[in-house]
């Protein structure tokens, strides 16, 4: 870790220009030439970044940034602090420490953690930035976490993994087994050292491949923020060989959604019925669960098609998505989408339809935006249909 930059008049040129431009900056003069103007810019560039994203670490002084690369891999301080409200006890384990934010949330539900990260530069960055934050329960290992497990022999109550890519498994399907560490291999001997594991996955990863490499799992979480999947949790015991319950939240500004069901519960049968007085789109979270029928059967709500995913009511329910209220179903032909729609404005959204959004506002000249959302779906007859919302708020 380069100190230099630490000095009190480079720090608060730092802050001071943290929304400045880049490009801009650049092109200037460097103001302290003992000091490399590179480095100074790329502190900039990560604290913007983080402003945002990491809100502590932009309020705090003299934190230290690594590159703007690794502030935007890292998780948002929103998703890590969820992440911790799922797991607590004595002691846990970093396998995979990176910059810091989720150990730094796990630091207030754990007595001792440990960070271990084999980048010895990132490491050191952490460890300054914790001194700064004033988390004083964690320690530090620049090592292969396999060493570290093997060195500090003991037992954890919690180990936490999140295994990024290999470099020569860009391009191939999204496997545990293509990452480092390569916990497939390796989960026996993470059993030696701990009964409880968490392991984080980027939201690419498909939860059936993921159950495949994996045994003992327990609990699967998906966490979205703002409708958008961040992150796949996959929550495993020793032992364990009981049912698996997906458990969804989709992180909002206030509030969080949640919506959890058991997988391959056979009571799980849909109904399915006409457009009725309300619709309703499940959040992106959900939609990854795949957990659709289950949506129908828990809400007691009605799906439109076996693959539409859109669901309807005659009572307005509290729902984790978006709900609308139909104004009107038309059927997808010329004279209907003629009066409704020719050179309107209009939120286009398809569900289980032949057309993309891009080539139906082309052919009926829609224009984007407005009050008005439409969905272009299939009903439970197989009939192509248009339904005019308004929505609730």
């Amino acid at each position: 870790m380069n100190t230099s930059i630490l000095s009190k008049n480079i720090q608060e040129f730092i802050t001071q220009n943290s929304s400045a431009s880049i490009t801009k900056l650049a092109l200037q003069k460097n103001p302290f030439p003992e000091v490399d103007w590179i480095l100074i810019l790329n502190q900039i560039e990560a604290k913007s970044k983080a402003k945002d994203k990491l809100p502590t670490w932009f309020a705090t002084a003299d934190i230290v940034y690594p590159s703007k690369i690794s502030v935007e891999q890292t998780s948002s301080e929103k998703t890590a602090a969820y992440k911790a409200s799922l797991i607590s006890g004595e002691s846990l384990i970093d396998l995979t420490g990176g910059f810091g934010v989720d150990d730094y949330y796990f630091s207030k539900k754990f007595k001792t953690i440990a960070h271990c990260e084999i980048n010895e530069d990132l490491s050191a960055i952490v460890k300054h930035n914790f001194e700064q934050l004033q988390v004083e329960n964690c320690s530090f290992y620049a090592n292969d976490s396999t060493n570290v497990l093997n060195n500090l022999n003991q037992k954890w109550d919690w180990m936490y993994i999140d295994p990024s890519r290999r470099n020569d498994a860009k391009g191939k399907v999204f496997m545990l087994k293509d990452c480092l560490p390569n916990v497939h291999d390796l989960l026996d001997f993470y059993f030696t050292k701990s009964d409880s594991i968490l392991i984080k996955t980027a939201p690419l990863l498909d939860i059936s491949a993921g159950l495949l490499e994996l045994k003992s799992v327990k609990n699967i979480h998906i966490i979205a923020l703002e409708n958008e999947v961040k992150e796949l949790l996959f929550e495993i015991h020793n032992q364990y060989s009981g049912k698996i319950t997906l458990k969804t939240a989709n992180i909002l500004k206030d509030k969080i959604e949640t919506f959890d069901f058991v997988l391959g519960d056979e009571s799980d049968f849909p109904s399915y019925h006409l457009p009725q007085k309300y619709l309703y789109e499940p959040n992106s979270a959900i939609m990854k669960s795949g957990g659709f029928d289950e949506v129908s059967t828990i809400f007691k709500i009605n799906k439109l098609h076996k693959h539409s995913h859109l669901y309807t009511s005659e009572e307005l329910i509290d729902f984790p998505g978006r709900s609308f209220e139909i104004e009107k179903v038309i059927a997808y032909n010329k004279n209907d989408m003629k009066t409704s729609f020719l050179n309107q404005q209009a939120n286009v959204t398809t569900r289980n339809f032949p057309d993309t959004v891009e080539s139906i506002r082309k052919k009926w000249k829609i224009k984007s935006g407005g009050n008005i959302y439409s969905f272009f779906t299939t009903d439970k007859n197989d009939n192509k249909i248009v339904l005019i919302c308004r929505k609730i708020t």
